[in-house]
């Protein structure tokens, strides 16, 4: 038996193909599935994060552009992921991107893992740490030579070791 078009039901089928988008953007990143060689309940990060760490690493936040000391910090180094000490970029490959946080062109050998991000309705490549999964920032094929990658990274997300 045909369904009937009526109003209601051409404005349920548009209320629906409407929330689609939002639904799917709703879901988690792909590195959130994977288990990873340090992980923890969802309690324990809590305790061993600041809040704003944990909403980033944990929650794929990000911090407000221009707000992280690491986006001023010049010296020779290595940046560490702030929940597992993981290194990640060396001071060598970091560069000023202007856009108001910390920016490599190529990261440690197998520090960083990427996966599809659409939580904001887009398709982007989101970085996570290789050893806890959590979320650093985003690269993109913006940045300056060699690599032609910018790896725009969460200041909160990291900290530094001189050396």
């Amino acid at each position: 038996m045909p369904i009937a078009t009526t109003r209601r039901n051409v404005l349920a089928w548009l209320s629906a193909g409407a929330a689609l988008p939002v639904l799917a953007a709703c879901g988690g990143t792909e590195a959130e599935a994977k288990v990873y060689p340090v992980h923890f309940p969802d309690a324990e990060w809590r305790r061993r994060l600041t809040a704003e760490q944990y909403r980033i690493l944990r929650q794929q936040g990000t911090e407000r552009s221009f707000t992280s000391p690491l986006n001023d910090e010049h010296r020779a180094g290595t940046f560490l992921c702030a929940a597992d000490g993981n290194p990640l970029y060396s001071s060598k490959t970091k560069f000023d991107s202007g856009t108001g946080w910390p920016s490599f062109w190529k990261p440690l050998p197998g520090a960083v893992g990427v996966s599809g991000d659409s939580t904001l309705g887009i398709s982007r490549t989101e970085v996570h740490c290789m050893r806890c999964g959590g979320h650093l920032g985003h690269v993109f094929d913006d940045g300056p030579p060699p690599t032609g990658k910018r790896y725009c990274m969460n200041g909160a997300a990291m900290k530094f070791r001189p050396g």
